[in-house]
């Protein structure tokens, strides 16, 4: 939830969410990219790119899938930086 910027609060009342079978490769994608966040003075910007392919290769997503998987990496992307920079005002 942390990678997220979720709290138990924010969950309360539930145990459980859904990923729809079409975002599962991309939410992996995301989870495993949680240490590639690049950092500015004024807090996260935004993931490295540069370990993308690299992580989408080690899961085993085939090159066919990796633009959409891209795009839904960048969606996710940019709602947790929307979120971050929210808690952080």
């Amino acid at each position: 939830m942390a990678a997220f910027g979720l709290t138990q609060e924010d969950m309360a009342g539930s145990d459980e969410f859904g990923i729809w079978p079409d975002n599962w490769q991309a939410v992996g994608v995301f989870l495993d990219m949680d240490t590639q966040w690049r950092v500015g003075m004024a807090g996260p910007v935004g993931l490295d790119y540069g370990a993308l392919e690299p992580v989408m290769r080690m899961r085993g997503i085939k090159k066919r899938d990796r633009q959409d998987v891209f795009a839904a990496v960048r969606i996710m992307e940019a709602e947790a930086l929307r979120v971050m920079r929210e808690k952080a005002e």
